[in-house]
């Protein structure tokens, strides 16, 4: 590895395979993906519900509950430690104040029967070791950052009784109380509605450039990705079939799967009559299908398609794809 890019790295998964036991048989929700997260840098993760993202961002934050899941194989590196040797207690140390994460639902991620301060200073309390009364002041102090109106009423309140973009912000703002060098975004702006999405897109980027955090942003809105994000991942089925630079894929797609949602998405003069629908949907992970996962919905699918796994290749500086119908460039 490039060694200027090595000492860049903040973090570096390698072939991360999750599995998930059920009754019915193995779920392979992540199936050996690598990625990789730069100093200072914005990553998206992209793909439609069911494609892995969020196991993804479990695994990397070492969630995943077993029973019924398990990280079966992979590496997972933040800032040239190994994850995967870690104790459980290691582990608890590590999440808050190297690595955080903003859930997507921000109700179920709070606790309904505690006020907001306590369960703020619970947090705070017990990584940076403050007494209660200057653990309070941080936390005001960090709703007042994040765009709490009054947060020092706020903080007496139980989550019920504010809107759910005050509960985002409160996410956001323990998320960041123990200044981590990573911040794993998984769709934090579900469930509100577009303008106050908009001001959490803003918030969260205006606060990544003041603390000089780096962000994993997990999506399955392409637009919103395209201007958080400097690189992407495109994910589906469980694989990464196609990553690089933002404004380099989404002007050159060079996968089907990437090139089909890019063309399903409304532009300002589009007609209902002219986007494209995807026939088909995701694959069950229970029986995927052999070979290229994608292959029953791609209409540039070959038999090879149908007998082989495509390998990750790069067709030009920074672009990888997985599909065997690359050709000098270009899809045939």
């Amino acid at each position: 590895m490039n060694m200027d890019l090595a000492n860049k790295l903040l973090l570096q998964v390698k072939g991360l395979k999750t599995t998930f036991y059920t009754y019915e048989g193995k779920v392979e929700a992540v199936n050996g993906i690598d990625l990789e997260v730069r100093k200072n840098e914005s990553v998206g993760i992209v793909g439609e519900t069911g494609c892995g993202k969020s196991a993804t961002a479990l695994s990397i934050m070492r969630l995943i509950q077993y029973p019924p899941g398990k990280i079966v194989s992979g590496s997972i590196i933040l800032k040239g430690q190994e994850l995967m040797t870690k104790s459980l207690d290691e582990m608890r140390a590590i999440r808050g104040s190297s690595i955080a994460m903003i859930f997507q639902k921000a109700m179920s991620s709070l606790n309904p029967t505690f006020r907001i301060g306590s369960q703020m200073v619970d947090i705070i309390g017990l990584h940076k070791q403050l007494e209660q009364k200057k653990a309070l002041g941080r936390a005001i102090d960090l709703l007042r950052s994040v765009g709490m109106p009054a947060p020092e009423n706020v903080i007496k309140m139980y989550p019920h009784e504010i809107s759910g973009g005050m509960r985002q912000r409160v996410i956001i703002a323990i998320a960041l109380s123990l200044n981590p060098d990573l911040l794993i975004a998984d769709e934090p702006t579900t469930a509100l509605d577009a303008t106050i999405q908009k001001q959490i897109l803003v918030l969260i980027e205006n606060l990544r450039r003041e603390f000089k955090f780096s962000m994993l942003f997990i999506s399955h809105d392409l637009r919103m990705v395209q201007n958080v994000c400097a690189r992407i991942y495109v994910m589906y089925a469980g694989n990464i079939v196609e990553f690089g630079n933002v404004d380099r894929i989404f002007k050159h797609p060079r996968h089907p799967y990437f090139r089909a949602l890019l063309n399903s998405l409304p532009t300002f003069n589009s007609r209902k009559d002219s986007l494209t629908v995807t026939p088909g949907m995701v694959p069950s992970l229970l029986d995927p299908p052999p070979g290229c996962r994608f292959h029953p919905r791609c209409i540039f699918s070959v038999e090879r398609c149908e007998r082989e796994t495509p390998p990750l290749r790069q067709i030009e500086e920074g672009h990888w794809v997985a599909c065997f119908r690359e050709r000098e460039g270009e899809v045939l």
